[in-house]
């Protein structure tokens, strides 16, 4: 998965960088996240979810609104309108770039900002809200008394905020009253998926009750259980992203396969030796072979592990592809060669971590090889493996009787 810069114009006409994550894999679709009011585009929980979001497929631009950038930046005036029009103006700039965003995500304030935004683009499909709030007016209650009385009196004041210098003007109160998301919420008659967490002791509850009640149907609530407003624990971040991204597949652009899927569909058997603990005889029409686990863990290591073998299909699907492709290009790949290798990965979500290596041999120049690579990450057990798939089961025997609805009284 690749960090990348991604400069636009906001709304006010300053420069913007934002950071793109764009998946391993052909994308299903592109996003923008929209970061919460005291936090920025670097905070744990947009880092976290817009990486997860792209490990499943969907890209993501996320970038700060004003004030919220670096620490050691200068203090810059709150504005909501303005991140409202920055938000616009992002997913203008990634259609323009070629990577049109169909999904909104925003977290806290970040949430009300892509409510309001959402009904004037037309080319997003979905949008995803955690822990936002149903009015922007909220937001008064972060700020103490007397910077709230010295903004009426002077007409601004600086305050420190998650500490950081923000200027707060006596406009950004006054436009505050002129912000009505429910309003906004019922306008968007697009799919909607609120996440809040119960224990919410910034934004509370009542907040999601208010913005789902507002919405039309598709609508989705989902309980983020024990998390707090921030989603600072890494696992509620990662949980938010992988709910976010089930829900989302639906609403995505269609994905077409470059390549198609060359073998003849055929069935797989693995049956017991009955040699060693974990030895089996893999069988596909004429052709077998063995499985089995490392002397380590009680095996006899006479054949390739489970993973093994998932890995093996990866390599050999990439390695096919990629033939395929070149020979009908008619480019100079005289050999290649994929290997492939999983890891799990404690703090990710999904958790399986599939790293292919490739070798190129022949007179290819940087752009053959460059596509060619693009042509791996898009083979279609590649696909298979990001997009996930369905398993059914059943008892040999009982063709019409699936396993999970055996009574297990």
């Amino acid at each position: 998965m690749a960090t990348s810069v991604f400069t636009f114009d906001g709304v006010n006409g300053h420069q913007i960088t934002g950071r793109l994550e764009a998946p391993e894999t052909t994308p299903r679709g592109w996003a923008v996240f929209a970061h919460c009011f005291t936090c920025g585009k670097d905070n744990r929980a947009a880092v976290h979810i817009s990486r997860a979001l792209a490990r499943s497929g969907i890209g993501v631009l996320r970038f700060d609104f004003a004030g919220s950038g670096p620490e050691e930046q200068p203090a810059e005036t709150a504005n909501f309108a303005a991140d409202v029009g920055d938000l616009s103006a992002a997913v203008k700039a990634m259609a323009a770039a070629g990577m049109p965003p169909s999904l909104l995500v925003g977290h806290s304030l970040g949430g009300a900002a892509a409510l309001v935004a959402a009904p004037n683009l037309p080319e997003i499909a979905a949008v995803a809200t955690l822990a936002a709030p149903a009015d922007v007016h909220h937001l008064l209650g972060l700020f103490a008394p007397e910077d709230l009385d010295a903004v009426r009196r002077d007409g601004e004041t600086v305050v420190t905020l998650a500490e950081r210098p923000l200027v707060i003007r006596r406009e950004f109160i006054e436009a505050i009253d002129g912000v009505h998301v429910e309003t906004a919420v019922a306008a968007l008659r697009r799919p909607l998926l609120v996440m809040h967490a119960p224990r919410d002791e910034v934004v509370g509850i009542d907040h999601a009750s208010r913005i789902f009640g507002a919405a039309h149907h598709p609508k989705s609530f989902i309980s983020l259980h024990t998390a707090d407003h921030l989603l600072a624990e890494v696992a509620d971040a990662q949980y938010a992203a992988a709910m976010i991204a089930a829900w989302a597949n639906r609403y995505m652009p269609l994905l077409t396969d470059d390549m198609p899927q060359l073998e003849i569909a055929a069935g797989v058997s693995a049956t017991e030796t009955l040699a060693g603990k974990f030895q089996l005889t893999v069988r596909s029409g004429e052709h077998a072979l063995l499985a089995d686990e490392p002397a380590s863990v009680g095996g006899l290591g006479s054949g390739l592990s489970p993973y093994e073998l998932v890995s093996a299909g990866l390599a050999a699907c990439t390695v096919m592809t990629m033939r395929l492709y070149a020979n009908r290009k008619g480019w100079p790949l005289e050999r290649a060669s994929t290997t492939v290798e999983h890891a799990k990965v404690s703090d990710m979500m999904p958790p399986d971590r599939f790293t292919r290596t490739i070798t190129l041999q022949g007179p290819l120049d940087d752009k053959q090889r460059a596509r060619i690579l693009e042509i791996a990450d898009r083979c279609p057990v590649d696909l298979t493996l990001v997009r996930g798939s369905d398993v059914q089961t059943r008892l040999a025997g009982s063709p019409t009787l699936p396993v999970g609805n055996l009574d297990q009284s």
